[in-house]
């Protein structure tokens, strides 16, 4: 396993024993906050696109050594794609993509890549078979149709969904019935981990995983607010349940590679006017207003960093 820090912000810098720890284990970093401010939220095509290119360097080519890449705010969590692409470019056989996180990740976007669009782009890989999302306990779930979701991909089976803990959503199309969802009286009604129970649900999971390949990517959004402190609402999961689930997947599957973002930072951006200005009033809407208190924050995030690294250590050895 190679080991990643992909330095989009300063978050993991805040984190200077993590760092060091990293850099014991053989760690490159990637110093790429330029790239970070200019896709942070989201990017165009061309900026994407100079960022994929510093990527490629450090991964393709590479051969089948599997990289764990912790890359800072889950505002860039959109980079998971460009990720999963070196990876299935490394080892081109079927895989299944198991997507930690309080929100799905699965809106419309259009000229570029947004944080909450990026599965989209992952399931245009022809060697990705299915993405499937496990924790959502978001508002993103509430309407999903008016938020601009892609439900057509949990028709198609191409995606399973998840939550934790939510209550039906209310849809107008037909999509029938999926493994993760019944659809009845015009609402998806969800199979969550809550009402299925934490240790039935290892089960269910390991048995939706088809293919010998598997690719985690972990939003720590996911987790209670006593395990992550990160720029978005948060879900329930905790943390020693997480580290669970990887390992049991990793027991039974080859972890091609990994990704881990939702850590803090203060958000930072780079282009015109009207892509700050739209950038800003989207954090207003969507994210806490509040500021975490900086020690608290790094204690909390270095804390669960340090547990994930040597989880995924064990599991991609």
């Amino acid at each position: 396993m190679q080991l990643l820090l992909l330095h989009l912000d300063d978050a993991l810098e805040l984190q200077p024993d993590f760092v060091r720890a990293c850099m014991r284990t053989g760690a490159r970093q990637i110093c790429a906050e330029d790239h970070g401010r200019a896709v942070r939220l989201w990017g165009n095509q061309q900026s994407l696109d100079k960022l994929s290119n510093c990527l490629t360097r450090h991964i393709v080519g590479k051969g089948k050594t599997p990289h764990l890449s912790f890359m800072g705010s889950g505002d860039f969590h959109h980079i998971t794609a460009l990720l999963v692409a070196a990876a299935l470019g490394n080892n081109p056989e079927p895989a299944t993509l198991i997507h930690f996180d309080n929100h799905p990740d699965w809106v419309h976007f259009n000229n570029g890549m947004h944080c909450g669009s990026w599965i989209n782009r992952a399931l245009q890989h022809r060697s990705l078979e299915k993405i499937v999302t496990v924790g959502v306990c978001s508002s993103d779930l509430k309407s999903p149709e008016r938020k601009g979701a892609n439900l057509s991909l949990l028709a198609s089976g191409r995606l399973e969904l998840y939550p934790y803990e939510h209550a039906p959503s209310r849809v107008r199309k037909e999509y029938g019935q999926g493994a993760s969802y019944e659809q009845k009286d015009g609402a998806l009604n969800w199979k969550t981990i809550a009402e299925v129970g934490e240790q039935n649900f290892i089960d269910q999971l390991l048995s939706r995983i088809k293919t010998k390949a598997v690719y985690l990517t972990i939003d720590k959004d996911v987790l209670a607010r006593e395990d992550a402190v990160t720029n978005w609402d948060q879900g329930r999961m905790r943390l020693p349940y997480v580290l669970s689930l990887i390992t049991e997947i990793s027991k039974r599957h080859q972890i091609i590679g990994a990704d881990v973002t939702g850590d803090y930072s203060i958000p930072s951006y780079t282009g015109n006017l009207w892509t700050r200005f739209t950038k800003n009033a989207e954090i207003l809407i969507d994210q806490p207003h509040s500021r975490p208190d900086p020690r608290k924050t790094t204690n909390i995030n270095s804390s669960a960093n340090h547990a994930l690294l040597e989880v995924l250590s064990e599991a991609m050895a």
